[in-house]
This record gives C-alpha cells, structure tokens and sequence, in this order.
C-alpha cells in the first residue's frame, strides 16, 4: 500500500505554548527536589496501609497501557497484516516510548528510599541467585526498563534518517547510513521483543493484585485478571492511536489515515468484545454475578465501569458507524477511560488494605502527577517538529 512519507513537522515552536511549559515543568521540578530532600511523606497522602496512591494507579499502571499504542498497532501491522498500519507505528511508537518513560521516572518518584532504584536492574549482579524470581513485581520493573529501551531503539530509525539528511557532520552521517543498514537486518528481532516485553509485564500488573486476596473486592478479584489486563490493554492501545492521530492531524495539518483508522476501530471491537465475555463469563462461573448488585456503591462503579467498556463496543459495531470519524474518535475516547477506571478501580477503589483506612491524593501528589503529563507533551511536540515521525501534509498545505 501507498503511504504518505513521515516528515518533520518543522517551523518554530509555539512560544506561547513553550514558555507556559517551561515556567510549569520549573514549579514541577522545584516540587520534585522538594520531594526528594524531605522525603514522600511531605507531598503525598500515601500510609503505612496505602503504599501506593494515584502515581502508581495513573503514572504506572494506567500510564503504561495508554501507552501500549506501539504494542498494539505493531501486532497488527508487523505480525498480522504485513506493514497495512505502517504510518500509525512511528507516532505510536513515540507516545509508547514517552509513556513508558515517564511511568518509569514515576516510579522514582513513588519509591520511599529512591537512590536505591539502581539495584533494581543491577542488584542481581553478579549473583543472580539475589532476586527473587517468585516476585512479580520484579519482572514488572525488570520488563518496564528493558522495554523502555527497547522502545526508543525501534524508533531509531526516525532519527537516523534526520541526520543522515540533514547533519553536517560526516561522521554523524556515516553513522547513521550504518545504523540504518543494521536495522534493515535486526529490527524483525528487535520487534519481536517489543512484543514479548508488554505481553509480560502488562499481565504481570493484574498478577499483582492476585496477591490482595480479599482485601480486593470480588468484583474485581479473579485469577483471570493477569488476562483481562492483557486484553483490556490492548483496546486501550488502539484507542489511544485513534485519539492520538485525530488530534496530530488536526493540529499539524496533517492528512488522515481514514481507512486504516476504520480497520483499526474494527480491531476494538473484537478486543473490547472479548474482555467483556471473559469478565461476564469470570462472574457468572465463580459464583459472583450476584455482586453485580449487591455490593452497594462499588455495584455502581461496576456497572459505569462496563458501560464504558460497552458504549464504544454499540458504536463501532456496525462498519457505517465506523466509517464515521467522529464515531471513532468518540468511542476511543470512552473506551480509554474504560481501561483507565478499570485500573484505578482495582488499585484504589476497590482495593482496601485494612478495616477503616483509606486513601486520597494530596494536592501535591495529584500536582507532580500533572507534571509528568506535561513533560511528557512537551517532549512529544518538541519530537515531532524535529524529526520524521508522522505523515506528510497534503501537497497544498505543504506549498502553503
């Protein structure tokens, strides 16, 4: 199939928009060294009893499946559909690299004793007898760091090509030519790694809660969670791809990739239909449909839960509904909150550590939490005006 080239977006920088950034990430940072010299104590309401809080259930958790867009369009695209989804890959690819980047600089910041973080990755070595394989919080933070890697070498190529075209330095030059030939032969493994990487640690994140046992409520504990995050992430991927193409297109003028985007709201439908008959399969087999409506007010954060989950399920159902834009655009919309409630809920809402406790984020916390999104767009615009990542404008908004 013909697709359009990506290019840098190019021209200046929205000064407006930069300098509110700028003088927000410096409040940010002056927050964050706040955090660090005096401890988490200071800016957070975690307890003893609630050990992690909304930057966890948001920045990790939640963070890493809105940024399963690679994950998800690489499957369609390099595995089952023989490069059809090429021009999503690159912009997904840079939101997964960003969003797992950030989820890891979030777990710095949630980390009681941070200067120990190091020992995550090394603290095995040389005696890997030292971890504890038993441990699924270890090949989550295992998998998380070894993906965030994986993830900016997959997008290499974007800044390969850039410099190859466009540096004045030989050597650079040279080394990018040779860059690109390497991965004119490894990027298939490389691929395959980045597939196998979320599979695991994205499952691993609903193996996590199996260890609450009854301190999370039936609704949500089953040992079908490691699946039905899995599944659910995935729908949340080609979401996020939707949501993020409209927006992309929009601001920079863009063309829309409509087709593919239609092809892709298809593939929600068989992921979103598929989580919602193991979820409804999972309580009627072990006896817990009755909790459905028995559980007071958590019965009705199930059922919002799932009517967002159902909602773009009804309005992708049909191929007309699908081929209306704003159709995709509103149903990725939900179902990405879908996925997010889901999360949070299992985490925080129904998560309840001991008889009287509970939990809710301090000014502070939900503050540094925005930061990380806001270091995170700045990032991404700041990419994207410089480098190959999406398609190229139409021929008229180019001459223009």
């Amino acid at each position: 199939m013909a697709h359009s080239q990506a290019q840098p977006v190019g021209g200046p920088l929205n000064k407006k928009f930069v300098t509110f950034m700028l003088i927000f990430l410096g409040i940010w940072g002056a927050v964050l060294l706040y955090r660090f010299i005096f401890g988490i104590g200071v800016v957070s309401g975690l307890t003893d009893y609630y050990p992690w809080g909304v930057w966890i259930a948001f920045d990790v958790v939640t963070g890493t499946a809105l940024a399963c867009g690679g994950y998800a369009v690489a499957i369609l695209c390099y595995i089952l559909n023989k490069g059809k989804y090429h021009p999503l890959v690159r912009p997904a690819l840079l939101t997964s690299a960003l969003g797992y980047s950030m989820a890891g600089l979030a777990i710095v910041i949630d980390v009681g004793r941070w200067w120990g973080v190091w020992r995550i990755p090394f603290g095995g070595f040389p005696d890997m007898g030292k971890y504890n394989w038993d441990s699924a919080l270890l090949e989550v933070a295992l998998c998380v760091m070894a993906y965030v890697g994986v993830l900016w070498i997959e997008l290499g190529p974007a800044f390969l090509e850039k410099w190859e075209s466009t540096s004045k330095s030989s050597a650079l030059v040279g080394f990018a030519k040779a860059g690109l030939k390497f991965y004119d032969k490894a990027l298939i493994w490389i691929i395959a790694l980045g597939v196998l990487l979320p599979t695991m640690h994205q499952s691993s994140l609903g193996t996590l809660m199996l260890l609450a046992g009854q301190k999370l409520h039936g609704l949500w504990y089953t040992p079908w969670i490691p699946l039905l995050y899995l599944i659910s992430c995935v729908g949340m991927g080609y979401a996020v791809v939707v949501w993020e193409s409209s927006l992309s297109t929009t601001l920079f003028k863009r063309e829309k990739e409509n087709s593919m985007l239609i092809s892709l709201s298809g593939a929600m439908v068989v992921v979103v239909g598929l989580y919602l008959v193991l979820r409804f399969g999972d309580l009627i087999i072990s006896g817990k449909a009755p909790l459905m409506f028995t559980s007071g007010w958590l019965s009705l954060v199930f059922w919002v839960e799932i009517a967002l989950f159902a909602i773009p399920l009804f309005i992708l159902s049909s191929k007309a509904r699908r081929s209306h834009f704003p159709n995709m655009l509103r149903a990725s919309i939900l179902l990405m909150l879908a996925g997010s409630m889901y999360r949070f809920d299992t985490y925080i809402t129904a998560y309840r550590p001991a008889p009287g406790q509970t939990y809710f984020p301090s000014f502070l916390e939900v503050f540094i939490t925005f930061g990380v999104i806001a270091l995170e767009i700045t990032l991404y615009y700041w990419i994207v005006k410089r480098y190959p990542i999406i398609g190229g404008a139409p021929a008229e908004a180019s001459a223009e």
